[in-house]
């Protein structure tokens, strides 16, 4: 791993990486490409992996409030979730996945008793399943994932795990914004406060809309995902 490049462009977000941290990454990137040799948990070069997967996940962080609890959907083998619990050691953080293999990667490495027991929580599920356990709806202060849905889908999964005053802010890309700025998410409880681009290494920029939690989301939602699917809400809330 380019440690000296990781630690210097996650200081351009106000992250400072300690030794340990970078330490932590380098075993991380390590055991994944390791596993991934037969589990298939990446696409991404394993040169690329520092930038495409570790920095692309700690653009977040600046977002979080600190000893925020955190919740990653769609975790895949720990991006950007176990990212940001190596770097703020003050977040509480939890995956959720519905891909045993990415589970098992996870808790391996990740969980109590893994080499890097960072990760508070890793739950194995849909999220249109868990959002409805009463253990996990409205339970977090900052809720995120990658783009593991068109825009106004990931809005209805995500939705009900944030906390009423908590944050949303899911990673997608500039030529989402106008979608995105055009969504009625209010029936989910939820408010466009700000959209903020992010220029990550390689000239890849991230676009993170960030959404407050301004309500309780509906007990009828999320929907099933089939449904989400070929009724997609946001026009008619």
């Amino acid at each position: 791993m380019d440690g000296k490049a990781l630690a210097q462009a996650a200081r351009a977000y106000g992250v400072q990486l300690r030794r340990t941290q970078l330490e932590a990454f380098t075993l991380f990137e390590k055991r994944l490409y390791e596993a991934n040799r037969v589990a298939n948990l990446t696409k991404v070069p394993q040169n690329e992996c520092w930038s495409r997967h570790f920095l692309d996940s700690l653009i977040l962080a600046p977002l979080i409030p600190k000893n925020a609890t955190v919740l990653d959907i769609g975790s895949g083998p720990g991006f950007p979730g176990a990212c940001l619990a190596i770097a703020r050691s003050d977040l509480t953080v939890t995956c959720l996945d519905s891909a045993a293999k990415a589970v098992d990667f996870m808790l391996r490495l990740f969980g109590p008793g893994g080499t890097l027991p960072v990760l508070f929580h890793i739950v194995q599920g849909r999220a249109e399943d868990a959002a409805h356990d009463a253990a996990l709806r409205e339970s977090f202060d900052f809720v995120t994932g990658r783009a593991i849905a068109p825009f106004p889908v990931q809005c209805e999964l995500s939705a009900a795990f944030a906390r009423v005053g908590g944050l949303f802010v899911p990673m997608r890309t500039p030529k989402e914004r106008d979608e995105i700025q055009k969504f009625n998410c209010k029936g989910l409880g939820l408010r466009l406060v700000d959209l903020k681009p992010v220029r990550v290494a390689g000239g890849v920029v991230r676009l993170l809309p960030v959404i407050r939690k301004q309500g309780r989301t509906p007990a009828g939602f999320p929907r099933r995902w089939a449904r989400m699917k070929s009724q997609p809400i946001g026009t008619t809330l």
